[in-house]
């Protein structure tokens, strides 16, 4: 039988792996001591994974993090108070498929958002859809979608991802509408998906954040109940990864 024309109609049912695992295979001189059901299942395999990869890069791109980051990269070493059993548990993603939250709080400089984006990149790699959004331009969004009407769109978009990661909480003062916009994104959300939130201020300083007191009794309900809490301690790691350079 001809084997171009097999990789032409594999290529046509866009079967792209099978095919270029194919003409690999011809290549092979020892090709023929495997068996049809072994050559079959190395078709099979190389197609499954081309498939995840490309889900996994749509993923990723979907998600827009700020940073290239990975669970793999995560340097326990400095002393900032990173319980690595904690940590285990979280790369697990357990707590995604649960429904619950995550805060990561500490000073300026301490490796937040690369912690969050790390966790979020695994969350991708384990199949769910994750979504990176930066507090403060969210709001200036939000309030640009009402007139132009993307607003519903853009909360759906919001409740639908598995992992929700809010960057830079509290970094500017919240006006009432920043309120209510945070407490419909967080409802819609709540024991649902997950939500990942990094901040400079620690958590008991958010009430007085949110400003006022009965939206924030609302906000914060529905965020930190279910939620495991990081608190990195100690200088700035750029800092001192300048002086080692």
């Amino acid at each position: 039988m001809l084997i171009h024309p097999i990789i032409d109609k594999l290529r046509t049912l866009r079967l792209n792996a099978m095919a270029r695992t194919l003409e690999e295979q011809m290549q092979m001189p020892d090709i023929e001591a495997l068996s049809f059901e072994e050559r079959l299942g190395l078709l099979v395999d190389m197609e499954s994974t081309d498939r995840e990869n490309r889900r996994l890069k749509t993923r990723l791109i979907k998600a827009r993090l700020r940073q290239n980051a990975s669970i793999e990269d995560i340097d326990f070493r400095h002393p900032r108070g990173l319980d690595r059993s904690l940590m285990l548990k979280l790369f697990s993603c357990d707590w995604i498929k649960d429904s619950n939250n995550l805060l990561i709080t500490g000073p300026t400089g301490t490796g937040k958002t690369f912690l969050a984006c790390a966790l979020a990149q695994k969350a991708c790699r384990e199949g769910y859809t994750v979504q990176y959004i930066r507090t403060p331009r969210i709001f200036q969004e939000l309030h640009i979608a009402k007139g132009d009407g993307r607003y519903v769109k853009i909360l759906k978009n919001f409740a639908k991802a598995k992992l929700l990661l809010f960057d830079d909480w509290g970094l500017a003062q919240m006006t009432d509408e920043n309120r209510h916009d945070l407490l419909e994104i967080l409802e819609d959300r709540h024991s649902i998906n997950s939500t990942l939130v990094t901040s400079q201020f620690p958590v008991d300083k958010w009430h007085d954040l949110i400003g006022d007191p009965t939206l924030a009794d609302a906000i914060l309900d529905r965020l930190i109940h279910s939620a495991y809490k990081i608190e990195l301690k100690g200088g700035s790691m750029r800092k001192k990864k300048s002086l080692l350079t």
